[in-house]
């Protein structure tokens, strides 16, 4: 009679089901130690994160470490909502005014030289009888002082003209005045292409009309340190180049004289 074949013995060790039970253990674990973490923060180390990111970034006043009222991270997600109200509500004061910041209130300073210096300038324009020949505008950067280039050159001549010497030479006082500032001569021109044996384009032309006219002044005995000159083409027009008018206005001779926040 054949014998019955003996079932294999089970394996030795913890029934399968504990691995299984063991990994959910160390899971929770690691969820509680989450927690428990995250509920102990040390509040010297995080107002010293907080305030290190806030200068950084730049977005809050003195280093602070919250936005608006409370505390940036403790307060919550509603923190996080007022984001867009506190991003649109910078740089101004109780009354809804924008503040000027630093840079605003340097600006806002060289403007206001700007406009004493052209204020003065204008009143040496008025008092020599060229307030026709010349036009005086500003900016925070500079006083601009626009010369008609039809009344300096002749068409497609960078030489100065005999009649308008004693224009220059009024002109030239009020460089001497403001010697010691930064004096910037650009030349223009229209568009209408010029092609000749001195000048092969307009951007020869307009540089060699400044160049001109930096030169009369270097023979006038003014200091040619604080003097520079620069030929700009046709691209950098003021009017329209389709009309007569326009590029009359566009063929011109500029002359910059920077205040002392912008002389460098």
């Amino acid at each position: 009679m054949a014998r019955k074949k003996q079932e294999d013995a089970p394996a030795p060790g913890a029934p399968a089901w504990t691995a299984t039970f063991s990994d959910l253990m160390n899971l929770l674990l690691c969820f509680f130690v989450l927690l428990f973490s995250m509920s102990n923060v040390d509040a010297e180390k995080y107002e010293q994160v907080a305030a290190s990111l806030a200068s950084s970034f730049s977005i809050l006043s003195g280093g602070g470490s919250a936005i608006g009222e409370g505390v940036l991270i403790s307060s919550g997600i509603s923190q996080l909502t007022d984001l867009d109200q506190y991003f649109t509500s910078m740089g101004k004061n109780d009354e809804g005014d924008i503040e000027l910041d630093e840079k605003s209130e340097y600006e806002a300073q060289a403007l206001n030289e700007s406009e004493k210096m052209a204020e003065e300038i204008e009143q040496i324009i008025e008092n020599s009888g060229i307030s026709e020949y010349v036009e005086v505008d500003f900016n925070s950067h500079y006083v601009l002082l626009t010369l008609n280039g039809a009344f300096l050159f002749d068409s497609g001549s960078a030489k100065i003209k005999e009649d308008s010497l004693s224009l220059m030479d009024k002109i030239g006082i009020i460089i001497e005045k403001y010697s010691e500032r930064l004096v910037e001569i650009e030349g223009h021109t229209d568009n209408v292409p010029i092609s000749n044996y001195k000048f092969k384009n307009n951007n020869e032309l307009s540089t060699a009309r400044a160049l001109a006219v930096l030169e009369y002044y270097i023979d006038k005995g003014i200091n040619p340190i604080r003097l520079k000159s620069s030929g700009r083409g046709e691209y950098v027009p003021v009017a329209d180049n389709s009309t007569t008018e326009g590029r009359a206005r566009n063929r011109r001779v500029e002359v910059k004289i920077y205040n002392s926040y912008n002389d460098y």
